[in-house]
Formats: C-alpha cells, sequence, structure tokens
C-alpha cells in the first residue's frame, strides 16, 4: 500500500483528491496539511468525503510529519511548493506538484513570466512536466512530476499531435479557453462570488497570462492565449486555432487525433464538439478538430474537467505510473450527468 500526504488539503483540489483516493485500491492517505484550515476535522472541511475519512485532522505541515509516507501530492498556492520540495525529495519520497513552480524548465523563463526569481533553480532539472499521454516514459522513472495546469492540458492534448503531424503552423496558435469558478480556488473572491459570475461571461488575464509560458513551452510555438471565466463550477473548455501549412480534408485533423490516442483511456475523440458536462467527474478529456477550407484554418476543441484531468485525477494518474500500478487506478471514465 502507497501511503500518501497531500499539502493543501483544505483546497478544492485536496478535497478531488480525496474523493479519487478514497477509490484508489493501492493508496492510502494518511496525512493531510493545510495552514487555512490547520486543527479542523475533514469533515468540517470536505463535507463530502467525511464517511471514508472519519476521524481524520488536516494538519500544519511540519517535515517531520512525513515519516512513513512515500508519496506527496502538492496542492499548494503559487510559489509555495519551491519552498518544501527540496526536503521532500531530500527524504526519498515521492512528489506530485500541481503549482506552476517547477513546470518551466527554464529559471529566466519563469522570471520573465512570474516577474520574480525562482527559488529553488537547482530542482528545476529534477521534476518531469506531467501530461501522461504526452510524457509516460519520462513520468514512469521519475521522482518528482510537475503536473500540467488545467488550461494546459485541455488545449497541448488537442493541438499537440496536429503541431507534431504539421498541420498548423506552430507559430499561429490561438486558445481561447473558458473554466469553472472552481479553477480560482476556494478562497472567497469578489471576483467569483456568486453574484459576480451567474449571468455573466469575462475575459482575464489578457496578453500576458502566465500559463502562455507552458503553453508555448509544450508546443513549441507562439501562443495568443485568454482565459475566460464562466458561471458554472467545474469544467474547462479550450476553443484552439491555428494556420493550416497546406490544404485537406476537412476531417483530416480529427484522424489525426484518433490516431494519436487510439489507445488512451483518457482521450476520447468525438465527432461531435465536446462539452464540460461531458467529462464532469472524471479523468477524461474529450476532443475533437476540423479544417475550415474558407478561413484555411484548423479548428480543435478540447473539454476536460479541471479539477479532475487538469488537477487531481492528472496527479493520481502520474503518480500509478510513478509507482508502476495500473494507470487508471481509482479514476473516473464516466461523466456524471446531467
Amino acid at each position: 500500500m502507497i501511503r500518501a500526504a497531500i499539502l493543501g488539503a483544505s483546497g478544492y483540489v485536496g478535497g478531488e483528491l480525496l474523493r479519487l483516493l478514497s477509490m484508489h485500491p493501492d493508496v492510502q492517505v494518511v496525512r493531510l496539511f493545510g495552514d487555512s484550515k490547520a486543527g479542523h476535522d475533514v469533515a468540517a472541511v470536505h463535507p463530502h468525503v467525511a464517511p471514508v475519512y472519519a476521524g481524520m485532522r488536516v494538519e500544519r505541515y511540519e517535515p517531520a510529519r512525513l515519516d512513513g509516507v512515500d508519496l506527496v501530492f502538492a496542492a499548494l498556492p503559487h510559489g509555495e511548493s519551491q519552498k518544501v520540495a527540496g526536503e521532500i525529495l531530500h527524504r526519498g519520497l515521492k512528489l506530485v506538484d500541481l503549482g506552476a513552480d517547477f513546470r518551466l524548465a527554464d529559471a529566466d523563463n519563469y522570471r520573465r513570466w512570474y516577474g520574480e526569481p525562482h527559488g529553488a533553480p537547482d530542482l528545476l532539472g529534477r521534476f518531469v512536466y506531467g501530461i501522461p499521454e504526452l510524457h509516460r516514459a519520462a513520468i514512469r522513472g521519475a521522482q518528482a512530476v510537475a503536473a500540467a495546469g488545467c488550461y494546459p492540458t485541455a488545449a497541448i492534448l488537442v493541438l499537440k499531435p496536429l503541431v507534431d503531424a504539421g498541420l498548423i503552423e506552430p507559430g499561429s496558435l490561438i486558445v481561447d479557453a473558458a473554466s469553472g469558478v472552481s479553477g480560482a480556488g476556494r478562497a472567497l473572491k469578489e471576483g467569483t462570488s456568486f453574484n459576480t459570475v451567474m449571468g455573466s461571461f469575462s475575459a482575464y488575464g489578457l496578453l500576458g497570462h502566465r500559463h502562455t509560458a507552458e503553453l508555448e513551452q509544450a508546443l513549441a510555438g507562439t501562443v495568443l492565449f485568454t482565459p475566460h471565466l464562466a458561471p458554472m463550477a467545474r469544467g474547462i473548455l479550450a476553443t484552439c486555432y491555428g494556420t493550416a501549412t497546406r490544404a485537406m480534408g476537412g476531417d483530416e485533423p480529427l484522424h489525426v487525433l484518433r490516431s494519436a490516442y487510439a489507445s488512451e483511456p483518457f482521450v476520447h475523440v468525438t465527432d461531435d464538439p465536446p462539452a464540460t458536462k461531458w467529462v464532469a467527474g472524471t479523468n477524461v478529456a474529450q476532443v475533437s478538430a476540423r479544417f475550415d477550407r474558407r478561413t484555411g484554418r484548423v479548428l480543435a476543441i478540447g473539454a476536460i474537467d479541471n479539477l479532475g484531468k487538469g488537477a487531481a485525477g492528472q496527479m493520481i494518474q502520474c503518480a500509478n505510473l510513478m509507482f508502476d500500478r495500473a494507470e487508471t487506478a481509482g479514476l473516473n471514465l464516466c461523466g456524471v450527468y446531467p
């Protein structure tokens, strides 16, 4: 049995990790760490998982409390993983980090996009970027994985095969993506309150959103990325465009996706435009693509659950590979509908 600890256990991703790991045959959650809810019972923090984790409490993190732990899931605010990763790795534990701290391979690129020097640049080379469908072999041999961001996961999964197949000019990529409000985290904020979000649809982070760096690193191209906030609890829909390298049949991009993901359990290629409701509660990405003869562009669409394949689900998928377990263990393929 793999003994796991969760850093940032009181947030939405922490709650989703607990829900999914309750169904995992090989992982036992033994420690929950969180500052804002330290001392609180799980039932008070995440009542939806209380029947499984009765009696467990959220603790304030101390390295000594990692004794007996094999695996750490880190779902911390930006910048916090840099402070604790060194100690975790020094102890020989495996680490799956959801923060952006170790996703970029270059410290100078990190400074450019985050406006501050990296706090642990010597550790960057020890992390493998984590989208299992694209980096499976490297993840299997890794001690530390930087799980991809939610927006980038949706866009990269649908665009990467098309770029690699030479169907799209990598310097022409546009990603318009909308996320549910849970992507903003659990802390109370006016911009994500019910009265602000319901009945509205808004763009933010214009021209300089930090996920742009992650997208460009993975796609080896230039990306204009515009995120949007949608009035829903969870889900991401990424609508992506790129200039085609040549004329082609309208369905050729779809055929490329089908070939690329033919053996992947968590990527479903659909003829119809995917919807966020189709993937709610799952670790699945539903993707589709077309060539538009009129404009000479490729249109590609990806839908994921931002808390599932965009966060907790992908973290568990990476951990399954790191510990040589069944990749699908503990993860849902079928969504909750309606």
